[in-house]
Parts: structure tokens; C-alpha cells; sequence
């Protein structure tokens, strides 16, 4: 079955996840002597929804309104004799649960390779920009002179960061959630632990000491971390989608051919690929709170918060891989404008490496008076008198002014930083898988 965030979460992706759960809970039973061999085998080639029937299935469904019954039903009848071993000492949240789980592993390891193409994207603008200058800007004003290449390291180090979380909550959310009906594994007499560690290996997942369904907190960590993904590529996408602006003009989409801006104004390219980041990333953020709420469980177990976790979860996975993947080609298709980027930061004429014309006067009359000499001149006459200006020729020469102000020659760490980043992101990308 191939999976998408269409399917991950669809009837007969979350149906066939119960069988595969079923399945390796008998084999792992058959390895205990819990039930016999042969028994598992025959529930394991039965635990196929195409063999059980979709439609009977969920036509038993809707009459019994309790889907692991219905399902261990049609599994049981499926499996012949063997069906008497079905669902052994097993309760409904238990299957449930783990399905889910391993259905949310390998949607993550999806929205993990789409993040992977990013970054990869992300190091080889930073390596390729490294040196190339561009308005530094704080509060949405023209601050320092920087490189492109800064601007995007600045992105990769928060991925990584993004990356480091996600892949924490990762680790502890899969954990087997198998404890049979309220977690102390009752049923399974003695070998209930044993069986939780036989049953945690065959489905790749760890073992939680208390293997209850009220453990909520380690999906509803997951989905948290998810939103700060969110956070994340919406800042860089928010910031991408600025920079587009006609009036900024510093970077551009790559659309394919044919591809049209308005209905209405034939000569607007209104961008197409980073809004579509930004909504998804929004969407996704705003499912912090109630992913909080799902943690809220009482007592050994509470179909309330389930309902509410699976919901979130509905909701929340889809919409990550969807952002990643949408991210991953958002920046696969942008490009960089640096005619655009020397044009506007030269706009201020050399007024944005007043700093540096402040730090190169400092040694010769002390900061604070070189600090108030430059802004005087800058207050009284305007940037053109910084070159000019006795305060400031009575201690340097026009080539030192000249260069003091050349706003290519001040962009700081930038290039060494931009270069260290685009060898993170190496590392990051195949961390990630991309």
C-alpha cells in the first residue's frame, strides 16, 4: 500500500495497521508459548484486509460500532481454528494505538526526507552566496551589510535545532503502548513483561515501563514539536516571501512555463509555491494548544482524550508532510536576485556602514565621541557629508573614509559563516534522509 497524507490515516491504512498489530502479537505470543506456532502463523497470512473483506468489514463495523471487534471477528473467522487464539489477552486501545504509531513512523520518516531536501537546498545557496552582500535588516529597516549566504546559515542552524527536537520527541513517542487493559498486562499472567519485550522488537519500537493508554504526553510532544517545525519554516517562508516583494525584488520563484500570476492583471507573477508553505505551516502551528489538551487523560485510560489525540493527530501528520514536502520545493525553486541586492543596499549610499566608519574613527578620538560625530553629520547634512566633514577628515583620508563606507567590504563573518553552514547542512540532509 503505497502511503501519502491523503492515505496515512485513511479507513483501510488505519485497518490493515490493527491486522499488522494482530499479526505480530500472535507471533510474538507463539515465541512465549503463549499459543501455539502453528496458530500464529495462520493469523499472520490471514491479517490481510484484502482477504477479510472491506465491505464486510465495514458493514460490522457500523453495527457493533467497536472496530477491534469487528475486525478480530473477520481475522478470527479468516484464520480457521487459529482464530481462537485472535487477540489474545489484547484490548482495543492497545491495537489501536500501535497501529496509529507505526503509521505516524513512517510518516515521519516521509516529512524527515522532504526537510532533508530543504536543507540540501539551503547548503548549496548558502555555499554558492556566501560572499554575495545584501542588506542586513532588523526591525524591517536596513541595519549591517551581510551576505545572502548569512541570511540562509541562519535558517539552517534553526533547522538543525528543529531537527534535534523532533528527532527527541521521536525517539520517546515510539514506544510500544501494549499493557492489555489498563497497562499492567493482567492477562499474560507472568510473561507479561517478556511479551511486551518480544512484542516491542518484532514492531521496532521500545519499551515503556508502564505500557498504559494514558501515555498521551509522548504524542502530544511530538505534534508540539511538529508546530515548532511549523514555526520554523513559516519564519523562513514569511521572511522568502517578503523579499519577493516588487519593492524588494531580492529573490523570485521559478515557475514552469505557462503558469499563470492573475485573472484579472496580466502582468502580475503573484508567487505560487511559498504561500502555499506559509497557510500549511499556520495550520499546523495552531495545533499546539489542542495537541495539549490530548495529554489531559484520567486515571488508566479515557476515551475522551483518545478520541481528541487521534483527531489531532488526523489533522496534524498530513499537514506536516504536506508543509515539508511544499517547503522542500519552495526553496528548490527559489532564486536568488543579487543585481537587486546591491541596488538596495546601496540605496542608503553608504549611511549602512556608518558603523564601521564609527569603529575605524573610535581608535583615533574614543567610541562615544566617534559615535556622536558620525550621527551629528549624519543628522545635519546627510550621508554625502560623511566624506566631507572636517570631525571626520581631520583624522582620516579620503580612501580610508571611501572604504569605511563601501558597504561589499563590511559584511563582517558573513562568508566564513555562510561556508560553515553549507558544510551543517551536509550532515543535517542526511541526517534527515534527503
Amino acid at each position: 500500500m503505497t502511503l501519502s497524507p491523503d492515505t496515512i490515516f485513511d479507513r483501510d491504512t488505519l485497518w490493515q495497521s490493527w491486522l499488522d498489530v494482530e499479526a505480530a502479537l500472535a507471533r510474538a505470543q507463539a515465541d512465549l508459548g503463549i499459543i501455539p506456532a502453528w496458530a500464529a502463523e495462520e493469523i499472520t497470512a490471514a491479517a490481510d484486509l484484502d482477504k477479510l473483506g472491506r465491505e464486510e468489514l465495514a458493514a460490522d463495523v457500523k453495527r457493533t460500532m467497536a472496530p477491534i471487534l469487528s475486525l478480530t471477528r473477520l481475522l478470527g473467522r479468516a484464520a480457521g481454528k487459529a482464530g481462537d487464539y485472535v487477540h489474545w489477552g489484547a484490548t482495543t486501545q492497545n491495537v489501536m494505538q500501535t497501529g496509529r504509531l507505526l503509521l505516524l513512523r513512517e510518516a515521519n520518516r516521509e516529512i524527515r526526507a522532504h526537510l532533508g531536501r530543504a536543507v540540501a537546498r539551503m547548503g548549496a545557496l548558502a555555499q554558492e552566496h556566501a560572499g554575495t552582500p545584501m542588506a542586513g535588516r532588523t526591525n524591517r529597516q536596513h541595519a549591517l551589510p551581510i551576505t545572502f549566504g548569512f541570511k540562509i546559515a541562519g535558517w539552517i542552524e534553526e533547522m538543525e535545532r528543529a531537527e534535534a527536537r523532533l528527532s527527541d520527541a521521536t525517539t520517546r513517542m515510539l514506544a510500544l503502548p501494549f499493557g492489555g487493559a489498563v497497562g499492567a498486562m493482567h492477562a499474560f499472567r507472568s510473561q507479561g513483561r517478556a511479551l511486551n519485550r518480544r512484542l516491542a522488537s518484532d514492531l521496532g519500537l521500545r519499551e515503556l515501563l508502564v505500557p498504559g493508554r494514558s501515555a498521551n504526553d509522548l504524542f502530544a510532544e511530538y505534534v508540539v514539536q511538529l508546530a515548532m517545525l511549523a514555526m520554523t519554516v513559516e519564519r523562513v517562508t514569511s521572511e522568502v516571501y517578503t523579499l519577493m516583494t516588487d519593492e524588494i525584488g531580492e529573490v523570485s520563484e521559478q515557475l514552469d512555463k505557462g503558469t499563470v500570476g492573475s485573472s484579472t492583471m496580466p502582468q502580475k507573477i503573484n508567487p505560487k509555491y511559498v504561500v502555499r508553505s506559509i497557510s500549511l505551516a499556520a495550520e499546523l502551528r495552531s495545533l499546539a494548544a489542542p495537541a495539549l489538551e490530548t495529554g489531559r487523560s484520567s486515571h488508566e485510560g479515557d476515551s475522551v482524550a483518545n478520541h481528541l489525540l487521534s483527531a489531532v493527530l488526523d489533522r496534524a501528520v498530513p499537514l506536516a508532510w504536506r508543509m515539508a514536502e511544499s517547503f522542500a520545493e519552495t526553496l528548490e525553486r527559489l532564486t536568488p536576485n543579487p543585481g537587486r541586492m546591491a541596488e538596495n543596499l546601496a540605496r542608503s549610499k553608504g549611511a549602512i556602514t556608518a558603523e564601521n566608519l564609527m569603529m575605524s574613527l573610535a581608535p583615533l578620538v574614543g567610541r562615544a565621541e566617534a559615535h556622536d560625530i558620525v550621527h551629528h553629520v549624519l543628522e545635519t547634512g546627510g550621508v554625502s557629508d560623511l566624506s566631507t566633514a572636517d570631525e571626520i577628515t581631520a583624522h582620516m583620508s579620503p580612501s580610508e573614509i571611501a572604504a569605511a563606507l563601501d558597504p561589499a567590504l563590511y559584511t563582517g563573518d558573513s562568508e566564513i559563516i555562510a561556508r560553515e553552514a553549507a558544510r551543517l547542512a551536509i550532515g543535517l540532509s542526511a541526517r534527515l534522509g534527503g
